[in-house]
Order: C-alpha cells, then structure tokens, then sequence
C-alpha cells in the first residue's frame, strides 16, 4: 500500500468520536495535510438465518446511516479548521478490520476512546484497544472529556522518553506535533523502575548513589534529545528526570497538555507484547489526549 501523508479520524457518532474529530481536524490543519473521516457499517447478525441474503434495501438504509454519521463529523471539522481538505471513506465490516488496514498508509490514526456500543464508565472500548495494540502507524486516543480549551489549546506536548527504541520513535513524533503546533515539548523520563541498591554505608553513600544514578540519567536523556533539537530548533524543550513512577509522572506533567505521546511498551516489554503496563494504564488515566506509537516491524 502506497503511504499518504492524512490524518484519519474514526467516525462513529459518539461523543468521544465528536472531540476525535475535533482533535484531528486540528491537527491535520495545524500540519498542513488532509483529513479522512473513516466509518463502517455491519449488518445485524441477527435478523438472518444463516444462509439468507439481506435484501440490498437494508444494506442501503446502513450505507445511509454511516453517510449521515460522517457528514455530521465533516460539518465538526469545518468548524475547527473551515480551510482543510476532508475525504472519507465508508467500508462494510469490522472498524477494526477497516482501521487496522487504512493503519499501514497513513500518518496517524485519531479514534474516541470508546464509541457507541461502550459501556458508561469504560475508557477503553474494545475497538479502540484493538487497534491501539495492532496498527501499524501511531494511534491517537481522545476520551469525550478531552476537549480543546483555552487552559489546553496552548498547552506543551508532552513525551515519555526511556531509552528504548519504540521510545526514541514516540520523541520523533512528538517533536513533529509540537514543531507543527508551535508548542513546548517535556520530555518525561524516570528511573524509579531501575535495579538501584542502597548502600550499607549509610545514607550519605546511599544519597550519592543516588545522584550518581540521576546524573547518569540526565545524560542519557540529553543524549537521546540532541539529534531532534537540531532537527528541530524552535521547539522549545523542557526536561524533567525523576525518581517516580513512569505512570505518575507522566500523568501529572500532562495536566493541561495538548498531547501525550508514549511508546506501546517500553525497555521492560517483552517482544511481542502489544501494549506495556504504562502504556495500558495511561489510555485509563491520561488527562489529555494520548499518542501510542508502536515499534517499527522488521
């Protein structure tokens, strides 16, 4: 599949889709590219005998449901951003299926958190897990409570940089979103999670473990930050190194952020696994919009 630089936004008509689809018309306004607004159909298993085709009227009257779900979404789009470019696209079948597809050719995915079928109180709904732990480009997960407002439409981006390779991947796409939105970056790292012994000597010795471990850290971070800061020399960067759960902190540094971009597993993940545990919880507890990017496939 030949790759196009759009952002796709998943379409549903959910409340959490709405604020999707406000989030990605911005982004897709603030990177200067187009919009695809994406939804699907299923025809109800239960109606029909197995064996027995569906009259066309009835595949026409879903046809008619999703049109009416994504015109309603490009009107929301238009009024975030009147001068994009929006396309769409309507497939019969599974959205995972649909989205999981559309995945390995396009810039980003941005899906609610949890569509129509979602149960009250659920963050996660099964499609978007779905998709967040399989496609092949980064997925974006806006809950209906993460509306752009005055307190975050100027607010950093925020990444959770470890030292892993999906890790440096995320801090790239994270310096994209901010370059493009003209917005602070904080990169997050802790080191809480690491092997660090305290020494017998005492807590003088201890301490200066301690620092020893910190100042290792920080180094690594600069290390890490120095290609992209070239690369991208007006994103302002702001460092944080603490000694905190990796949840936690980033959780805490994306109070009022527009975004929060993650690894889906991070140097603790075992291979093959499709989400770590930070990744998981912070798709529960993010107060912000959150970016899951996912290694490259070899």
């Amino acid at each position: 599949m030949s790759f196009e630089d759009i952002v796709v936004v998943a379409v549903d008509g959910s409340d959490a889709s709405k604020q999707a689809v406000r989030w990605a018309a911005n982004t897709a306004n603030k990177r200067g590219i187009p919009l695809r607004l994406a939804s699907s159909y299923t025809m109800p298993q239960f109606l029909y005998a197995e064996g027995m085709v569906p009259p066309q009227e009835l595949f026409d009257d879903l046809q008619a449901e999703a049109l009416e779900k994504v015109n309603e979404a490009r009107e929301i789009a238009h009024e975030v951003a009147p001068e994009i470019k929006i396309g769409h696209t309507i497939a019969e079948g599974s959205p995972i299926d649909m989205l999981l597809e559309m995945s390995s050719g396009v810039t980003m995915i941005v899906m609610g958190s949890r569509g129509l079928g979602g149960l009250s109180g659920m963050v996660m709904g099964s499609v978007s897990g779905a998709v967040v732990g399989h496609a092949k480009c980064p997925v974006v997960v806006v809950r209906e409570d993460s509306a752009v407002n005055e307190n975050t439409k100027y607010g950093p981006v925020v990444v959770g940089v470890d030292g892993s390779e999906v890790s440096q991947k995320a801090t790239e796409y994270a310096f994209a979103e901010a370059d493009a939105r003209d917005a602070e970056l904080v990169a997050v790292h802790t080191w809480m999670d690491m092997q660090v012994q305290a020494s017998l000597a005492g807590l003088a010795a201890a301490q200066q473990q301690w620092d020893e471990v910190e100042r290792s850290q920080t180094e690594m971070l600069i290390e890490r930050l120095a290609p992209l800061v070239e690369k991208y020399p007006n994103v302002t960067v702001k460092k944080i190194i603490t000694r905190d759960r990796p949840v936690r902190a980033l959780a805490e540094a994306s109070e009022g952020a527009q975004l929060l971009v993650v690894g889906s597993h991070g140097r603790g993940g075992f291979k093959g696994m499709l989400l770590g545990s930070t990744s998981r919880a912070l798709l529960q507890s993010a107060p912000c919009p959150m970016m899951v990017v996912r290694p490259q496939e070899k």
